[in-house]
């Protein structure tokens, strides 16, 4: 049995690939610009900044790792990564550590806005990209899926519940909790299902994504409040 997913046949693997990639790498930079906000998180955001503060290690490098991590726990759930699970793993916090390198601090409260307004839209463009490629999901969500299906529960409230407890271990780690977090949490849900709607790749799926995973990710969008 294969380890990995791979596209099915006929999957338009010539606009998904370049999608996928596009997408991640603009999660990673979107998530970088949030975090230069210094207005505070996501629940995963949060957790990502104290393990880094506690490890001294650049917050992109945790969230590589985190993502590997999380990836580990589908082996008990008999969850298979697709290509773009792995892209995540490797992409993500690679592209967050070179945005922040290139974006400055900023002090003013306007600009600090600014970017936390740009990262947030960019943000919901990037899931966009990266989950309507439809070449498998993130570590986070597959490791949601794969809960829901064993366990019977709510995708939604397995989700909720997941990131209550990261977001508050991140806290408890120095975490940053502010402004952003809160706009983020209500603002990521609307904005991921307008561009999901706009870029989901029609055709055939990965071997390891349902059918239907783009309308169960829209109804469950407003729970999402991350960063996979």
């Amino acid at each position: 049995m294969a380890i990995l997913a791979l596209p099915r046949p006929g999957t338009a693997l010539g606009r998904r690939l370049p999608q996928l990639l596009a997408g991640l790498a603009l999660y990673g930079a979107s998530s970088g610009l949030t975090y230069r906000a210094g207005l505070g998180l996501n629940p995963w955001g949060v957790f990502h900044q104290g393990v880094a503060a506690h490890l001294g290690l650049s917050i992109g490098t945790v969230t590589n790792l985190t993502g590997l991590a999380v990836l580990l726990l589908w082996i008990p759930l008999r969850q298979r990564p697709g290509v773009g699970t792995v892209a995540n793993v490797l992409l993500i916090g690679t592209a967050m550590d070179r945005t922040l390198a290139l974006v400055p601090v900023q002090h003013a409260l306007a600009p600090r806005l600014a970017l936390l307004a740009a990262g947030i839209v960019l943000n919901g463009l990037a899931m966009g990209l990266y989950i309507g490629a439809g070449l498998g999901p993130g570590p986070r969500d597959g490791l949601m899926t794969g809960l829901e299906r064993r366990t019977g529960r709510s995708l939604g409230l397995l989700r909720t519940g997941l990131e209550l407890a990261v977001l508050l271990v991140g806290v408890l780690l120095g975490g940053q909790v502010g402004l952003g977090t809160l706009v983020y949490a209500l603002a990521i849900g609307p904005l991921a299902q307008f561009f999901l709607m706009r870029c989901t790749v029609p055709g055939p799926r990965s071997r390891n994504e349902r059918p239907n995973q783009p309308n169960r990710f829209r109804n469950e969008a407003r729970s999402e409040a991350r960063n996979e």
